[in-house]
């Protein structure tokens, strides 16, 4: 394999080389797997490869920028991105739920047994869980507010018509069988659900794993704002699929400095270069012209 700078693959979109490097930081029989999407910013491309419309939720609004499915590996203590994929349509006729299920699937065949699998409600088709459900695991997920269940078999109604019972209640979900659901306060005012497939899931270990869940909110924000994974404005694909698998791998190496060290990654990435710094303002290479004497 090519190297770049004796140590990088060129080819570092390839997922695969990714998971070369973390497999030995991961106990696959531990923890849970976590899988959500985030829009890398393109606000002035014009002529990017891979560039779409993608709702942000930073923005909340649909902005121009690259859509970053990432599969996480938390056990609580650490967090790492063990698989990742480029959704473009367009280019290879792959919807999300596609690389879902493909990367859960190559998990699978990697030897992961997670304790669940946590993902939002955009993932949370029927196709999705009942696919989960055949590898075996445990899955978590919230609901839209309109999902038809059935609570006491008088027939299906959305969600948000029923009065559950605290702590969880079991219901029939329309298309896939039994669940357990989760009524939840939210900060706003509004109700949040949550269902797994866990029948006797406790709302104590729904909210450890929610929590757990949140790490993958946390590794987008470092990536973005540690990583530089958005700064690329090189116009080909494989340009920005290098970039990006650069930008991660680069993540791998400040959250591992992290854990074995508690220097921050903002604080590790300062270090790089704050030597360089102080040497060149303590010996400007460019300075200005002496100002002429009256």
């Amino acid at each position: 394999m090519t190297l770049l700078h004796g140590f990088y693959p060129v080819r570092s979109h390839n997922s695969d080389e990714l998971w070369l490097e973390v497999e030995s930081l991961i106990d696959k029989t531990k923890g849970i797997l976590v899988i959500d999407d985030s829009t890398l910013d393109k606000p002035y491309a014009r002529q990017i490869d891979l560039v779409n419309y993608h709702w942000s939720g930073k923005h909340h609004a649909t902005v121009p920028g690259i859509n970053l499915i990432t599969l996480l590996w938390t056990d609580g203590d650490s967090y790492v991105p063990c698989d990742y994929r480029i959704y473009n349509k367009s280019l290879d006729n792959i919807t999300k739920n596609d690389h879902f299920r493909a990367m859960l699937k190559t998990a699978q065949e990697r030897g992961f047994t997670p304790s669940a699998v946590v993902f939002d409600s955009w993932y949370g088709s029927l196709k999705n869980i009942k696919f989960i459900r055949e590898l075996g695991w445990t899955w978590l997920t919230r609901l839209k507010c309109n999902r038809q269940v059935n609570p006491d078999r008088t027939g299906n109604r959305a969600i948000n018509t029923i009065n559950l019972l605290p702590g969880g209640q079991v219901v029939h979900l329309k298309g896939y069988g039994l669940v357990r659901v989760f009524q939840i306060a939210a900060k706003d005012g509004s109700k949040e659900y949550w269902a797994t497939n866990n029948l006797s899931m406790t709302e104590m270990t729904r909210q450890s794993l929610a929590e757990l869940s949140w790490m993958i909110e946390v590794y987008h924000r470092s990536l973005k704002q540690n990583c530089g994974v958005e700064r690329c404005q090189a116009r080909s694909t494989r340009a920005q699929q290098n970039h990006i698998g650069f930008a991660i791998r680069a993540f791998v190496r400040l959250e591992r400095f992290f854990f074995r060290t508690g220097i921050s990654e903002l604080e590790a990435k300062a270090r790089i270069i704050r030597n360089a710094v102080r040497d060149y303002l303590a010996n400007p290479l460019y300075v200005l012209p002496a100002l002429p004497t009256a």
